[in-house]
């Protein structure tokens, strides 16, 4: 919104520096900052609220004895991370844009289906919050949106699209594509879905999955800003499409946000994220990358929540292999996911979320290099 005021106040008054409102690199570092203020300022005033109405978090089964002391601890903080992130997009980015509006959507739907999960959970006491299923139903129909508007009617959003808009690049190849074809919606489906869920899985230390979910989306930033560049997706070999770049301007909200949630959430946390963000930031990550059309990079920038998704799908298959068996269900991690089985050994909880970070940090650059590295 501020972004068409500065637009015409240049246009119509030619105030001087009014003009750098028109640059994405410019607007994307107000969002960020914007962001980051917000969240310091929502930040200790809903803490204080959910304290007020004792809307804690209760003790995890699957969790280490020592989470026990997290208990009561207040949750649903992702109300934090989205209130933050929705102001300061709606503030800075082009709102016109329909990639904007596609990922404006995802945040909003998934952000509602995580409130309703921690809102069942926690005020209501029904233990087990949303019913899977139901939460599953949530993510299948944002999937749905978000595919069928890129496969249906890719003119409506870029007319760049209409002749890629069921393909994906291939990292490491500089002119190797692949078309999804009519399997294409339903891959977009699983995407959304299980990065939505793989976040989720993540957020179980303090810090862990919003830090990692930063350095996610500061990547997320560079390469849709040269996804929308003409110069430099020619150069780099990956498409063009134009608008893209007006979400650098949204992930470069999301790390101002999720680092001014990371103030509040790193250890000992203040407050937990809850599935309110969780769940929603994972399906901003899994969306962005259908867009600029990098699905095949995600395994890769996304590696820290696959690695944690991995974990929990061999413990549970082995389990059920071996108790099938031998009568006896055996474990290949003390506990699932991972970062738990860290715990278990011994690892101190900071230490382990520094060093997923690290892996993080590492599996960016990695990401990065895949498009000169072609």
């Amino acid at each position: 919104m501020l972004f068409y005021l500065f637009m015409y106040l240049d246009k119509k008054y030619h105030i001087p520096g009014f003009g750098a409102f028109q640059y994405i690199t410019f607007r994307a570092g107000a969002a960020a900052v914007t962001a980051l203020l917000i969240a310091f300022l929502v930040g200790p005033k809903l803490i204080k609220k959910l304290k007020q109405h004792q809307i804690g978090e209760s003790a995890k089964l699957e969790a280490p004895k020592t989470h026990l002391s997290k208990a009561g601890t207040p949750t649903m903080g992702g109300l934090i991370v989205l209130s933050s992130i929705l102001v300061a997009g709606l503030l800075w980015a082009d709102i016109k844009n329909m990639y904007v509006d596609l990922i404006l959507f995802v945040t909003l739907a998934l952000g509602s289906v995580g409130f309703l999960d921690d809102y069942l959970k926690v005020i209501k006491k029904k233990p087990k919050g949303l019913i899977g299923r139901y939460k599953i139903v949530g993510q299948v129909f944002v999937g749905l949106v978000v595919g069928g508007m890129i496969y249906w009617f890719p003119d409506l959003i870029d007319p760049g699209l209409v002749h890629i808009k069921s393909s994906t690049t291939v990292p490491f190849f500089k002119h190797l594509g692949f078309d999804f074809g009519v399997f294409y919606i339903p891959i977009v489906i699983f995407i959304i879905t299980a990065t939505s869920n793989a976040v989720n899985l993540t957020d179980g230390l303090d810090g862990l999955a919003i830090g990692t979910v930063a350095i996610v989306c500061m990547t997320l930033g560079v390469i849709t800003y040269v996804s929308g560049n003409a110069k430099w997706s020619e150069y780099l070999l990956i498409p063009f499409l134009k608008g893209t770049g007006e979400l650098a301007v949204y992930c470069a909200a999301i790390s101002g946000a999720a680092l001014g949630f990371l103030w509040f959430n790193s250890y000992p946390a203040q407050v937990f994220m809850g599935d309110t963000g969780s769940l929603a930031l994972g399906g901003i990550i899994g969306a962005m990358c259908v867009m600029i059309k990098q699905e095949l990079l995600l395994p890769t920038l996304g590696g820290v929540f696959l690695m944690e998704t991995l974990s929990v799908i061999i413990q549970r298959t082995y389990f059920k292999y071996t108790k099938k068996k031998y009568g006896e269900g055996r474990r290949v991690f003390k506990m699932a996911p991972i970062h738990h089985h860290f715990e278990l050994l011994g690892w101190q909880e900071p230490k382990i979320v520094t060093r997923f970070y690290i892996v993080a940090i590492l599996l960016m650059i990695l990401s990065l290099v895949t498009f000169k590295v072609r």
